[in-house]
């Protein structure tokens, strides 16, 4: 009995050790609470309104302010150009004690592309997303050979960006998209990338934006040709926007200045 106690004890010693809680940060509306990073920050979430994390999105910067006003607490997500991941819990508090936190790089939780264990890119591949990615192409073609709608359309310097259709299959929605080019040049596409976005763009302290990761894009052409559209169909993971919230896309052109972007909520 006494060495299933002992086994018992080491296990909850051993998870307790293992489970890394995270700092607190205080802040309130009067001062600013200034946060200095190991690398330059590249992108700053915080969890709720209430919590502003500004720092410079123009050039790269160390260093940013946070600020808060009355209310439950939340928590901050910063991730530094080398791809390093920090979070911390935040709360309001009317007296602060420290004005500025230094980050040590060991603080860190992760980074957003780990390491790939040599191992498994051997592994083969399950026949499960093989299916699924068939399923994903025929709904497709499915959707590009059917009527096409119209939600919301964008255009610039004689690319026409538009949004035909939004269709919710499972736990993922397809969009179908169209691009026409009238700039009597060749497009040649850079990216197109979709975001949630939440805020006011003019007050850049609460604005964020979230790219989503995409599953699938079916007949996206890398090239958009003058004189003529192409539909395509972009695979998305279930989108449910906020009352405040909005969806962008953004075309993008390489080597050049051109740049649609279109937003709509849902």
């Amino acid at each position: 009995m006494k060495t299933y106690i002992l086994i018992i004890i080491s296990i909850c010693t051993n998870l307790i050790t293992a489970q890394k809680s995270l700092d607190t940060i205080y802040a309130n509306e009067q001062k600013n609470v200034a946060l200095f990073f190991p690398n330059p920050i590249r992108q700053g979430i915080t969890g709720s309104s209430h919590f502003v994390f500004t720092y410079n999105r123009e050039k790269q910067q160390y260093f940013g302010l946070l600020q808060a006003q009355p209310g439950i607490e939340s928590n901050l997500l910063a991730i530094t150009n080398d791809g390093q991941v920090y979070t911390y819990i935040l709360k309001y508090s009317n007296k602060l004690s420290k004005l500025n936190y230094f980050v040590a790089k060991d603080e860190s939780i992760g980074n957003e592309k780990p390491e790939v264990i040599k191992e498994k890119l051997i592994i083969k591949p399950i026949k499960k997303p093989i299916k699924r990615t068939k399923h994903f192409q025929k709904f497709s073609e499915y959707l590009l050979h059917s009527k096409s709608d119209h939600i919301k359309t964008k255009h610039k310097k004689g690319i026409k960006l538009r949004l035909q259709k939004i269709v919710y299959s499972a736990l993922e929605v397809y969009l179908v998209l169209e691009v026409e080019n009238k700039s009597g040049i060749d497009f040649e596409v850079d990216f197109l990338n979709i975001y949630r976005t939440n805020g006011n763009k003019r007050r850049k302290a609460s604005y964020q934006k979230l790219q989503f990761k995409v599953l699938y894009k079916h007949k996206m052409p890398s090239v958009f040709k003058d004189k003529l559209s192409e539909r395509f169909v972009y695979l998305l993971p279930k989108i449910v926007l906020g009352d405040n919230e909005e969806l962008m896309i953004e075309l993008k052109e390489f080597k050049g200045n051109r740049k649609v972007i279109l937003e709509t909520k849902l």
